[in-house]
């Protein structure tokens, strides 16, 4: 029975690798083939600014999109549940490191140090007096009560700050920082395209979060908890894990990665209390798209909707930035509605 149930793990592994080898290779058939239209069509040499400049920009946000995925995705894996709270979440993190720089002057990269731990606690909060009594609750209750929590949440932000859109300036977004090797005079010119330091700055930082957060899950206690939690609940209570303990953490992970998400987007984004319903909406369509559970999906995912939304804007002018990325979830959900990186459900 044990060789039995081996073999078949081998052989869904070998199915899934191969499976997601022949969606990279549609992807890169599909990018080469536009490539040598657009040089050889003429259309490069008056465009290729422009173009240079979506796809820059594309990667900028994409990677802003998968950290905020990253969290809704992780909550997911391990709860089993569809957090419709987690934009809410991000927008007190916007709030909170808005507050933070006009009050008191915190630079919003410094605030990390705060929004990411106060996001934890208040995620852990959520999940021990909202979620967790509803957890074996039918699946429609699970998702009324998430989506009652956002509604809540955006209407205090509302009472407290009113719904006047705001904004700030970092004093030294358009200065030069001299590396010793090289000189950054932002906004950067990179191939044609204007990249602005919070934009970059964004960039890096969620990049650097989502390695964080894979380390965190994969090579440490706690996210062999969290993995053990997730695939085997019984297996893990009977080895000492404190399940319940692990989905108050994993909330909070979430919620922290959401927070992030939220303070790196705030020096380039209109703060108001709907602000993290748009990334709401597009991090479930990057989960699905990478893959439901998946964190590396979350991030790779989180860059193609980034370009996919970007690059719409060239060839379909005037449009909806946002009407690519809805094609592409319903082309998913047609085609590989496990993701590029899920698994396929029997």
């Amino acid at each position: 029975m044990g060789r039995k149930l081996t073999s078949d793990t081998t052989v869904n592994e070998t199915t899934q690798g191969r499976s997601r080898a022949w969606v990279w290779t549609v992807l890169a058939i599909v990018a080469f083939v536009l490539g040598i239209f657009l040089v050889q069509s003429g259309w490069w040499d008056s465009n290729h600014s422009v173009f240079a400049q979506a796809v820059v920009s594309g990667l900028l946000i994409g990677g802003v999109y998968g950290l905020v995925a990253m969290g809704l995705s992780l909550v997911f894996g391990v709860l089993d549940i569809i957090n419709f709270a987690h934009g809410a979440l991000m927008t007190i993190g916007i709030y909170a490191s808005y507050l933070l720089f006009q009050e008191y002057g915190v630079d919003p990269y410094i605030s990390l140090l705060i929004t990411v731990p106060l996001l934890f606690v208040v995620g852990m909060g959520i999940q021990h007096f909202a979620i967790n009594p509803v957890m074996t609750a039918p699946v429609h209750n699970q998702l009324l009560l998430t989506l009652g929590i956002a509604i809540m949440i955006e209407n205090i932000l509302l009472v407290v700050f009113t719904g006047t859109p705001r904004s700030i300036e970092l004093p030294y977004a358009r200065e030069s920082f001299d590396l010793g090797f090289v000189t950054l005079d932002f906004p950067l010119k990179v191939f044609g395209a204007v990249v602005s330091m919070p934009k970059l700055i964004a960039f890096v930082m969620a990049i650097v979060l989502a390695l964080v957060l894979y380390v965190l899950i994969q090579r440490t206690w706690l996210g062999s908890a969290i993995r053990a939690s997730a695939q085997q609940p019984e297996g893990a209570e009977l080895v000492g894990i404190d399940i319940n303990r692990i989905y108050m953490i994993t909330f909070g992970i979430g919620a922290a990665a959401a927070g992030a998400a939220g303070t790196l987007v705030m020096p380039f984004l209109f703060v108001s209390p709907t602000a993290g319903a748009t990334f709401n909406i597009i991090a479930f369509v990057v989960v699905v798209l990478g893959g439901m559970g998946s964190v590396p999906g979350a991030l790779v995912g989180g860059l193609i909707i980034g370009l996919t939304q970007e690059m719409s804007q060239i060839f379909v002018s005037g449009s909806s930035k946002f009407l690519s990325v809805f094609v592409v979830f319903i082309l998913v959900l047609l085609f590989r509605p496990q993701g590029i990186f899920g698994k396929a459900h029997r």
